[in-house]
């Protein structure tokens, strides 16, 4: 999409009303109550419920209501989003104790882990309920929610990993129109613009545009983002509706490597956490473009049924290039960086490396009744498909440097070229579903499974079959609810997962080998308590469970071989508080506690500590408190914490734990009439040095610093 074509649809958009109205959160408004429905938005607004919300449209029980919902889903909403001000799903998850770093590399396209499990790129990230890539930079410009579902998730997305999967729920047609301006204490610019119209009593669209140019903490890492998205609901007739969204993004950003432990033992010392480690001047920026798409058409046949047909489709095309700061091939440790702090440089370069998603759901809903017994049946089936094509990349060693040189040498660009593009990978998953939700008194039953029939095919670098995979399997998942009052309620639930095995590192007898499919399983008991009509309190804990993979050391010529063996058991307490405390002074809070152990796997180091990249205790708090002398006014604060955190499978070296503190002020006032708000956030305010990822990618491990402060001031005027 050209800037010239946004422009006009802005104009459009603008043009159609001169009247800016409040957003409504309904998602189907019929005009003859639009302007009921504005009221009560901003009746809603003055009551205040601070960052609580009680709706989520994600979740293996069909969406609706979070405290009737027996699992544990935490959602981030809007206004929380423009407070803390992110730009990356690293800030956005700061949020969540239960969500974790995983390689979430600047300039790069980021993974996190929740509940200690890593999320797998090609399923575990969600728009509108439906997959779509996480090899992309997410945007927020037109989220008007994010949704973390914790835990297995087998029914409502067959094979993904274990530890859960984001949701970005969009925004919907409103009347509204708002430009935001941002830059922050490294001179980055910021703009964004937000426009909408129910055009007719029946058909509303919702268009975003954004334009990033970050100057990043990172030293030589300046970056691009153009953002496009349009959103359109059509009340087709009284039964049936349709929405769809499209978004399209360009964006453009050196990667920067990940330090490494010195002789795999000893954490770097007096880092420069600004250092752009390995810097290249012939270092081309890492280039994303990423298209998604997604289509929800609902036909209710009456009070009690509906039937949803749903489309999602989502594409990204990665130009991947770095100078790749990795090990010391001379050193007997040679999969990370030298005792004395010398590692090898290699010029990376994978040209359109290519992932498609695309998925196609059939769902049907109802309600009825069996004697004394209340049902709310769901079935359906859903295809997905996922495509990868890649070339064979250049990688090729061009010199070695030390953490201490400020201004690393600067060494030729090797003259490789990758390879043809090929198909990497074809696999599809075909699903039934079938759950069954049996209401009687206070208590509910849940019950259902899916049943997945999996067919994938990946190929070597010349296009030629490494593997084929197929299967089908089973996945059970039950929960029973107790709700004795309408603020209470308690729920004991068990499911299965399924998840393809790991991708044995290059550097194992067995290297690039994909390991057999792994079973999943979860049992998890929750508290959620309505405190007041403004405040939610919530508490889960659970024990989780799956084969444990590593590479474990033998006497083969590479002297380890990546194996399946014993189990991988992440047992955990979370706890959360989102809403109004008081009449001016509003939370958003969770803490997390996770025992991650691994237990007969045949090789000792690797038993008897944390697991590597989970720290045991994680919390995060951020309050915003409203001035009653001053009500346009308010000041937030947040904490953060973690605590030490082991760097390694063997547990041998673990990084320090951290507290963060952030601050924000926000101002409130009326320019000509309309609303202006100005948003001043600063986190780590105390310029605290941390590690804040000690993840791995391809069976190496990585150390990631934290960033230093860093203030964002931003300007959001309606127009």
């Amino acid at each position: 999409m050209t800037a010239r074509y946004s422009l006009l649809v802005a104009t459009a958009l603008a043009g159609a009303s001169a009247q800016v109205g409040a957003e409504t959160p309904d998602r189907d408004p019929p005009r003859q109550h639009r302007a009921h429905q504005l009221e009560q938005v901003e009746v809603h607004a003055a009551i205040d419920h601070g960052y609580r919300t009680d709706m989520a449209q994600f979740g293996s029980f069909g969406g609706g209501s979070l405290h009737n919902t027996p699992a544990s889903i935490n959602v981030i909403p809007r206004a929380l989003i423009e407070d803390r001000q992110p730009r990356t799903l690293s800030e956005l998850v700061r949020s969540d104790a239960s969500v974790g770093d995983n390689y979430a590399a600047v300039g790069y396209y980021q993974d996190v882990m929740i509940r200690g499990f890593p999320l797998d790129l090609a399923t575990g990230f969600r728009q509108n309920g439906m997959t779509t890539n996480g090899e992309q930079i997410l945007a927020l410009e037109n989220v008007q929610q994010v949704e973390i579902d914790k835990g297995i998730a087998g029914l409502e997305a067959g094979m993904v990993s274990p530890g859960g999967s984001i949701n970005y729920v969009t925004k919907r047609a409103a009347d509204v129109q708002t430009v935001t301006v941002s830059t922050d204490s490294h001179g980055s610019r910021y703009t964004a613009l937000d426009i909408g119209r129910w055009l007719t009593p029946h058909f509303g669209l919702r268009f975003n545009t954004a334009y990033d140019g970050t100057h990043s903490w990172v030293q030589h890492d300046p970056g691009r983002r153009n953002f496009y998205s349009l959103a359109m609901d059509w009340l087709i007739t009284d039964k049936a509706t349709l929405q769809l969204d499209v978004s399209d993004q360009t964006n453009a950003q050196r990667s920067a490597s990940g330090y490494q432990l010195l002789g795999g033992t000893t954490l770097p010392s007096h880092v420069n956490w600004t250092q752009l480690v390995g810097y290249q001047p012939w270092q081309l920026p890492v280039r994303i473009h990423a298209f998604n798409a997604t289509a929800r058409f609902r036909y209710r046949f009456s009070d009690n049924w509906a039937f949803d047909l749903s489309y999602g489709h989502s594409r990204s095309v990665i130009d991947d290039n770095i100078a790749y700061a990795y090990g010391c091939a001379s050193c007997e440790r040679f999969n990370y960086f030298a005792p004395n702090g010398d590692y090898d440089i290699y010029d990376w370069r994978s040209p359109d490396d290519t992932r498609q998603n695309d998925e196609l759901r059939l769902q049907l809903q109802g309600h009825f009744q069996t004697g004394p017994l209340s049902h709310h049946l769901t079935v359906g089936a859903d295809g997905f498909r996922r495509l990868v094509n890649q070339r064979d990349p250049v990688y090729n060693y061009v010199g070695t440097a030390n953490i201490s040189q400020a201004n690393p040498p600067y060494f030729p660009i090797s003259d490789g070229q990758a390879g043809p593009p090929e198909r990497a990978l074809d696999s599809w998953q075909r699903s039934l579903f079938l759950m069954d939700r049996i209401e009687w008194g206070a208590w509910s039953v849940l019950a259902g499974g899916r049943y997945v029939w999996m067919n994938e095919s990946a190929y070597d670098s010349d296009g030629v079959l490494e593997r084929h995979t197929q299967l089908g399997k089973a996945l059970p998942q039950t929960a029973v609810m107790w709700q004795p009052t309408s603020r209470l309620s308690a729920y004991v639930s068990y499911s299965k997962g399924l998840q393809l095995g790991q991708q044995a590192p290059w550097w194992t007898s067995n290297a690039n080998v994909y390991l057999a499919p792994l079973i999943t399983r979860q049992l998890e008991g929750g508290v959620k308590y309505a405190l007041t009509d403004s405040l939610d309190l919530g508490a889960a804990i659970y024990r989780m469970s799956e084969p444990y993979q590593y590479a474990r050391p033998d006497r083969s010529e590479a002297g380890y071989t990546f194996v399946q063996q014993g189990s991988e058991t992440h047992t955990g307490l979370e706890l959360t508080a989102s809403g109004q405390l008081s009449e001016h002074l509003r939370i958003f809070s969770s803490a997390s506690l996770i025992r991650a152990r691994a237990t007969d796997t045949g090789t000792a180091a690797y038993e008897g500590h944390q697991l590597q990249n989970v720290p045991l205790l994680r919390t995060s708090v951020y309050l915003d408190y409203q001035l009653p002398a001053l009500p346009a006014l308010s000041v937030s604060g947040g904490w953060r914490y973690a605590s030490a955190n082991a760097a390694t499978p063997i547990g041998i070296a673990r990084v320090p734990a951290y507290n963060l503190f952030d601050f924000g002020l926000g101002y409130r006032l009326k320019l000509h009439g309309h609303a202006l708000g100005l948003r001043l956030s600063v986190d780590n305010l105390f310029n605290h040095f941390y590690w804040r990822d000690t993840g791995s990618s391809g069976g190496d491990s990585f150390l990631f610093p934290g960033a230093p402060p860093l203030a964002r001031l931003s300007a959001s005027y309606a127009f």
